[in-house]
């Protein structure tokens, strides 16, 4: 399949029902397939073809969509580059991708005309005036459809990793790959049952975004976007348009929960919430859990280069209620490994070491090294201890930041928290912690809190209150910006 067409199953069989919601308007798959063509036209007119990269520069939108899918058509692959980034960092991803022409929503058109050497389509340019992709001009039998190429080892998508350490690393996803992950969640559209409604929490550039959108519009559902996140409108949206399914990160799902129209808003269309990108707190969990007991929740664990989850912890799970610390366990046809980081040997169930992954949906065929750290128990289920490129090495002595925050949080007065190694002069690191209370508490009480919980070692030495933590925009914890509020945090004594 080439990936560009994996709409045509809906746009036969239910052609008026609607595939997007966004901004207020309703895209049928007929207007979005109209849509579609009428992108290919207008990039293939500046010069894309087989092989070539498009910069695509926009919120969630039907102009996202369109040349997503429209790029695919073509054998060329669009390149989804965060909306946050400077002009210069978008020129360095460009150069990076090797992308010569470039699609921008109008508040990106300008930023992005710096950083690619060809020329930058706008939404009108791919859409028409009116923004809707449909027309006489791209609207009927008659008109001639843009020639559709590409293989299934041809590059249909690139994604780029969040960055957090250094410039985003491009990620390549064939048309093969998504391919098999549609028929793996694939299944036959029934023109006769109610249309299942999905909404994208996530940055459409997230793989989580990317991956549901096809998902969602292969199998004829209806997909809700929300260009940014927000959660009095996510509260709103689920509530007006019956939203069905959804995935969140674990920030996102803290604040619908704490949203003070949370308890008034009526919730009863959903029935499937998964969450990931992040690790998830216990106490949020089994908080979202109990505030939502008619819903379905899942823990999606996985990575781009996973093209989505690789591992997660299931309904059943959360209804059983004892491993709300896991991301689950692995999925069917998933091959997993645990290693010793220096000597590269596999390590006794119960010891940390770092995950690596084989399997079908990965976006290479050798052993995947995921960067995460973590332990698997004898059932199977894992625990993340955290990301080696967060490590803290307390003069020789290396563990996650999760475990730390995890223990925090079991204070009454904490109701979130983040911890970093701090750089030291004497032992490489020392730890600190950034706190977000609900209650007055001093820091050597949280100090306190920690021993007998943990080993000396991992107590905080450094803390600082905050409001809220540095969140990226794919919901996940800045933990650079963590070390920059604890540049100047006094030395809490452990004694």
């Amino acid at each position: 399949m080439n990936v560009g067409h994996a709409i045509d199953p809906p746009v036969q069989a239910v052609p008026d029902r609607v595939a997007l919601f966004v901004d207020g308007r309703a895209t049928t798959y007929r207007q979005l397939d109209a849509a579609v063509r009428r992108a290919a036209r207008a990039l293939s007119a500046a010069g894309v073809g087989p092989g070539d990269r498009v910069a695509l520069v926009n919120l969630s939108s039907l102009l996202s969509v369109a040349t997503i899918f429209a790029a695919a058509r073509l054998g060329a692959a669009s390149a989804q580059m965060n909306s946050y980034l400077t002009p210069g960092e978008l020129g360095q991803l460009s150069t990076l991708v090797g992308a010569r022409v470039g699609v921008a929503g109008d508040p990106f058109v300008d930023g992005l005309a710096t950083a690619v050497a060809g020329p930058v389509l706008s939404g009108s340019d791919i859409l028409g005036p009116d923004g809707s992709g449909t027309g006489p001009d791209v609207d009927g039998e008659a008109t001639p459809d843009a020639p559709t190429v590409g293989d299934a080892d041809d590059t249909a998508l690139i994604l780029f990793t969040s960055g957090t350490t250094g410039l985003p690393k491009p990620i390549e996803i064939s048309h093969g790959v998504v391919a098999d992950r549609l028929a793996y969640y694939g299944k036959p559209i029934d023109p006769e049952a109610d249309q299942v409604v999905d909404m994208m929490s996530a940055p459409i550039f997230h793989i989580a975004g990317t991956l549901g959108l096809f998902v969602s519009l292969h199998q004829g559902k209806q997909m809700v976007m929300m260009p940014r996140f927000d959660a009095g409108q996510w509260l709103s949206l689920v509530e007006s348009r019956h939203v069905t399914q959804t995935f969140v990160v674990p920030a996102m799902l803290r604040r619908i929960l704490d949203h003070p129209a949370f308890p008034t808003t009526d919730l009863s269309s959903l029935k499937a919430l998964s969450y990931g990108a992040a690790a998830a707190p216990v106490d949020l969990v089994r908080r979202a859990v109990a505030a939502l007991p008619g819903v379905d929740f899942s823990n999606t664990f996985g990575q781009t280069e996973t093209l989505g989850a690789y591992a997660a912890l299931t309904p059943e799970d959360h209804r059983r209620g004892d491993r709300f610390g896991s991301v689950g366990r692995p999925l069917p046809g998933v091959e997993m490994a645990i290693v010793d980081q220096a000597t590269g040997q596999a390590v006794p169930t119960g010891e940390v070491g770092e995950f690596l992954v084989r399997a079908k949906q990965n976006t290479t065929a050798e052993w995947l090294h995921t960067g995460d750290i973590g332990h698997q128990d004898d059932e199977g289920y894992l625990f993340l201890s955290g990301r080696i490129s967060d490590t803290i090495n307390r003069g020789g002595e290396k563990f996650g930041p999760v475990e730390v925050e995890e223990v925090l949080r079991t204070h009454p007065a904490v109701t979130d928290v983040g911890v970093v190694g701090v750089p030291d002069a004497e032992l490489g690191e020392r730890v600190g912690a950034v706190v977000v209370t609900a209650a007055p508490v001093s820091p050597e009480e949280l100090v306190a809190h920690c021993r007998g919980r943990l080993a000396t070692y991992k107590a905080p030495e450094f803390l600082v209150f905050a409001d809220d933590l540095p969140i990226s925009v794919l919901g996940k914890l800045n933990r650079p910006a963590l070390r920059e509020l604890l540049a100047d945090a006094p030395h809490v004594s452990r004694a």
